[in-house]
């Protein structure tokens, strides 16, 4: 049996501050869906939300809350939480729900309204939770951490400030392109050293904001694509979401120690590295068949990893790859084109299918002014907090 599940329709509420609920900018994408798929709500049998811990309860069922808000008529739902790779595994639970007969076709949405600032933990006293201690015993907020990878890089590397102010650079520049993004203004180097420091060495403009934003994916068997009359959709042939090896000895998100090598001896691999591998063993293609890529730039030296672990370069090349403008619209593989999470900003249980969304749009040839040339193939990547990740191999 085939692997392949059709990606029918795409759909996105715009990125920013809007000050409205999560379930407005959710029912606003996955109407937009809809309607890019060219079928009718009723002929949805099932949904799967990413949920938002920042919704109460109705964040927790966003399955059922997505439902409710477009009127119930009886399909199944789902709810996932995966923290930064919620959106994908949303898109992994649909995928095996049409692959196992259950659904033919299958609504995904995710939908986040942000506080204002970095993300904070969830109140109350918990010290068996990594990421309450962290902030009780490190003070660490998310850029600290991504502060901490920057330096990793400049010691091991030789990458500099201004490496990483290109990534925001080449980012901006697309999402000024982008009529979903945040922000749309073209930024400067010179305009990325001036900001203020965050996390030495990463200032203000290195690393992304918190965002409101939706978005949402109708995904089918290709059988009711055929039955549609479409003849070669988008098809998401691999969905990735394994978790680490132990013992992981470079610290991550939201640890606050890492894991002792004495009696094992680590994985020759990075986490993030084997969550492309596992992507591009299932969907049997490596990194010379893609055409582009969606990574999850939380920072701009974390964009630099990314090519590595996704296979685009060697360790510590990223920042020779990014120079060579391999990665910029017009280079080899194109990487964020959408303009990323720097044009974004994070709305977490929605990025990793609006990643989806913008590989859905290149492939079918619709990306405006962002497009790339003759795409067939892209990944997405991601992670997120304890030992989530996820990418997404589709193709046409």
């Amino acid at each position: 049996m085939s692997g392949d599940v059709a990606v029918l329709g795409a759909g996105m509420h715009p990125w920013g501050k809007w000050g409205r609920g999560f379930v407005t900018y959710g029912r606003i994408a996955a109407r937009a869906a809809l309607a890019d798929a060219g079928i009718d709500w009723p002929e949805v049998r099932s949904v799967v939300g990413a949920q938002t811990v920042r919704g109460g309860y109705p964040g927790y069922v966003a399955g059922a809350t997505f439902a409710r808000a477009l009127g119930w008529q009886g399909a199944r739902v789902a709810s996932v939480y995966a923290a930064c790779a919620s959106g994908a595994q949303a898109v992994d639970t649909a995928r095996a729900q049409i692959l196992a007969g259950l659904a033919d076709v299958v609504l995904v949405v995710g939908a986040d309204a942000a506080p204002k600032g970095f993300f904070a933990p969830a109140g109350g006293e918990r010290p068996d939770d990594p990421d309450w201690l962290r902030f009780r015993v490190l003070g660490a907020t998310n850029p600290a951490y991504f502060g901490l990878y920057a330096r990793r890089r400049m010691a091991l590397y030789g990458d500099t400030p201004d490496d990483f102010a290109l990534v925001k650079v080449k980012n901006a520049a697309a999402g000024a392109l982008n009529e979903y993004a945040r922000y749309r203004t073209p930024v400067t180097a010179e305009e990325v050293a001036a900001s203020a420091m965050v996390a030495d060495p990463l200032r203000l403009l290195d690393i992304c904001a918190t965002s409101d934003g939706a978005a949402a994916l109708v995904l089918c068997s290709m059988e009711f694509a055929r039955r549609r009359g479409v003849r070669d959709p988008v098809r998401i042939r691999a969905v990735s979401t394994v978790t680490p090896t132990f013992p992981r000895t470079v610290l991550d998100l939201p640890d606050i120690g890492t894991d002792s090598a004495v009696a094992v001896d680590p994985s020759p691999e990075s986490f993030r590295a084997s969550i492309a591998r596992t992507a591009y063993e299932e969907a049997g293609i490596g990194p010379e068949d893609l055409s582009l890529a969606e990574v999850y730039d939380l920072s701009t030296a974390l964009e630099l990893e990314w090519y590595e672990d996704i296979g685009l370069c060697g360790p510590g090349e990223g920042a020779k790859l990014l120079r060579s403008g391999a990665t910029a619209p017009g280079g080899r593989i194109p990487v964020n084109a959408s303009g990323g999470l720097a044009s974004f900003g994070e709305a977490v249980p929605a990025q990793a299918i609006a990643q989806v969304c913008e590989l859905a749009r290149q492939l079918r040839g619709r990306a405006g002014q962002r497009q790339v040339p003759g795409a067939r193939v892209g990944i997405t990547a991601n992670q997120g907090l304890f030992g989530h990740g996820s990418a997404v191999v589709a193709v046409r």
